[in-house]
């Protein structure tokens, strides 16, 4: 392995980059009133260390971002359970093992602890939820696993924990009653500007392959979101008109999509008239605004776009298969770095060692071993510029009913920032498990600040060589079936070209597109891993620009 590799896998360059995002600030506010419409209440009531346990349920709402309703509700519902069962196993495996009372305890929790990690990391990893899902999932049963429960405490947690999940899925579902076309919207909005990118990118020159794999990813997932529309309402033809509309919009992506692909250029002016109706698509206003008429006029080939149920079908498939095993290697990772760090944190005898694990789960909660790096920088700052903020606010010896309000702002800051750079959020995940953790069990400030200090060393310094140890050679396995699969796609198109083959054009578009997309994903995952893939780059490139020319073709036939 040189040098010029083990720089290009560890290089923390991109952790500070801001990425914009659509619809932060009502997922904000829900997150922010699922943790304390019950929180703050128990918390005026004299009991803080129950109030604790109603705002890990809250958690739950971290899942739920920008997904259409119908699977939103399926996917929080799952997610709403895990929590709870995570307070309450983790509340029952503190009464059983006392982690307080013996060190035999305290090795138990570290490897029970080390279970859910992994275990998180797979789940979320094989359903592609991303965000902090696994690790809110490992901080729940952490806190519970480690604080002193008695067995009469089990069931008061794992009920408010279960109150405040489904709190948190009520009113992640709420928005469907007010803006029942919101995540479709958000959806095409922002397929709308990665192709107006496109197009400027196309006008500059030859497009780079990860802007138009950028934008391909997101014109699919327009299609996906599409396919969960809201059912009309009796009397109200709103959701059916915004679907005509938002069809049209994403079949015209498409078709811009395919044919820069095929060198047709698109008219002048085009970019910024899709930006434009992506300005409209996110404003808050309930009408369903009308496609721009300088888009209307855009030439466009009959659309037979993929169909979105046929992709998430391939996609499913490999998830069965060989994506599982791919997945395996950094949910492994997680695992150890848990169990070292939590034994490392034991060994010292830190009073809150835990933190040591969740740091470590939090740096390997990653792509690669080059995104672990940049979680390192990016936990490193924001945990620097957190306890600032920590310590001011337990600085100020504030009433529990006023440090709960104040939890309950970091979170609604977490939830808004974190979406932008993992960094900015870790500036408020901080201060807010620190003083969740004061809530519950008031300590000296300093020791707070000490051991967090030392736990997150302990745990970034662990994760970071666990990503160097456990070397992840499924990634390279991962990109040469990419290229086989794609290679089988480009012959089936090339096939249905020629009238070799009946199968159905919008079927041969959609494998063509998804072989794409993860044959570029492949790649970027191995890229950032010590094991090179060992397969010559230009022919990745000439594979993947063959499948889009395939596929303006294919389109324009039809």
């Amino acid at each position: 392995m040189s040098v010029a590799g083990v720089w290009r896998a560890l290089s923390p360059r991109g952790a500070l980059a801001l990425r914009a995002v659509d619809g932060a600030l009502l997922f904000a506010v829900r997150a922010a009133l699922a943790m304390g419409l019950i929180a703050v209440p128990l918390t005026a009531t004299g009991r803080p260390d129950l109030a604790v346990y109603a705002m890990l349920g809250s958690f739950t709402t971290t899942f739920g971002r920008n997904m259409p309703y119908g699977r939103r509700a399926r996917v929080l519902a799952v997610a709403a359970l895990a929590m709870t069962a995570c307070v309450g196993g983790g509340s029952a495996l503190a009464a059983w093992a006392g982690p307080d009372r013996s060190a035999p305890g305290v090795a138990v929790v570290v490897a029970a602890t080390a279970l859910v990690a992994g275990g998180a990391k797979l789940a979320c990893d094989a359903a592609r939820l991303t965000g902090l899902g696994a690790v809110l999932l490992l901080f729940s049963f952490a806190v519970s696993a480690n604080a002193p429960s008695p067995w009469s405490e089990v069931p008061y947690r794992t009920a408010l924990a279960a109150s405040g999940a489904a709190l948190a899925w009520l009113l992640a579902l709420s928005g469907r009653l007010v803006h029942p076309e919101r995540p479709q919207r958000l959806a095409v909005a922002s397929a709308l500007r990665r192709l107006a990118e496109l197009l400027e990118a196309a006008e500059a020159g030859p497009v780079p392959a990860r802007v138009r794999h950028g934008a391909t990813v997101a014109v699919l997932r327009a299609y996906a979101c599409l396919e969960e529309r809201p059912p009309d309402a009796p009397g109200t033809p709103r959701p059916a008109r915004g679907q005509a509309v938002f069809t049209c919009l994403t079949d015209l992506s498409w078709t811009l999509l395919v044919g820069t692909a095929g060198g047709i250029p698109a008219a002048s002016g085009t970019a910024r008239s899709l930006r434009c109706q992506a300005a409209l698509l996110t404003a808050r206003h309930r009408r369903t605004p009308d496609v721009l008429p300088e888009l209307r006029r855009v030439p466009a080939a009959p659309a037979v776009a993929p169909r979105a149920t046929e992709l998430l079908t391939g996609r499913r498939r490999r998830v069965r298969a060989d994506r599982l095993a791919v997945l395996a290697v950094p949910a492994l990772r997680m695992a150890l770095g848990t169990a070292v760090a939590g034994g490392i944190a034991a060994a010292l005898n830190l009073e809150h060692g835990y933190w040591a694990s969740i740091s470590a789960a939090a740096v390997l909660h990653s792509v690669n071993l080059r995104t672990t790096a940049q979680r390192a920088v990016q936990r490193v700052l924001g945990t620097s510029a957190g306890l600032l903020i920590a310590l001011g606010v337990l600085a100020a010896d504030l009433r529990p009913v006023v440090l709960a309000l104040v939890i309950v702002a970091l979170e609604f800051l977490l939830e808004y920032v974190v979406p932008r750079n993992y960094g900015l959020g870790v500036v408020f995940l901080t201060p807010m498990a620190l003083l969740m953790s004061d809530l519950a069990a008031p300590s000296p400030a300093g020791q707070l600040v000490v051991d967090r200090v030392l736990g997150s060393v302990v745990g970034i310094g662990t994760g970071l060589l666990c990503a160097l140890l456990v070397v992840h050679d499924r990634a390279a396995v991962r990109v040469d079936r990419a290229l086989s699969a794609c290679r089988a796609a480009v012959s089936e198109a090339e096939r249905t070209l020629s009238g070799a083959t009946g199968a159905p054009s919008s079927l041969v578009q959609a494998r063509l597109a998804t072989a794409a997309v993860e044959l570029r994903d492949a790649d970027d995952a191995a890229a950032g891993e010590l094991w090179p893939a060992g397969i010559d780059p230009t022919e990745l490139a000439a594979t993947e620009q063959r499948a889009y020319e395939l596929l303006a073709r294919l389109h324009h036939r039809t």
